[in-house]
């Protein structure tokens, strides 16, 4: 496994981001953990900080995962962007799939989210 990879966790719900923080720091202790509660802050931080993996949930005030995942794509083309959601309409996911985005089905398990680590890990 790879070392000090970095993480952002975009989500409005505080216990979404614990959650999510918690299954990731328990199987990669060295990684950095980041969050924000919406998107402003987290082009913000994605602006000072290079993240390796950005997971973003859909529903949010202001601007949605979807849209926020475009722009954090653009600016960022090789970091690993996740729609976190459960919202799991195919228009979401396909849309999530045409940006560029993969797709994750809330909630979110510890499997679910290592699965998703170690296999864009394996890929690099």
């Amino acid at each position: 496994m790879s070392q000090n990879r970095s993480v952002l966790l975009v989500d409005d719900s505080k216990f979404a981001r614990l959650l999510v923080k918690a299954f990731i720091t328990s199987n990669y202790a060295d990684w950095r953990v980041d969050e924000a509660e919406e998107a402003e802050k987290a082009q913000v931080m994605a602006a000072e900080h290079a993240y390796d993996y950005l997971l973003i949930d859909f529903n949010m005030p202001g601007m949605n995962g979807l849209e926020l995942g475009e722009k954090l794509r653009a600016a960022y083309p090789d970091a690993a962007i996740a729609l976190l959601t459960a919202n799991i309409q195919k228009e979401i996911q396909n849309k999530a799939h045409g940006l560029g985005m993969d797709f994750l089905a809330k909630p979110p398990t510890e499997e679910k989210i290592c699965d998703y680590l170690k296999g864009k890990e394996a890929g690099r």
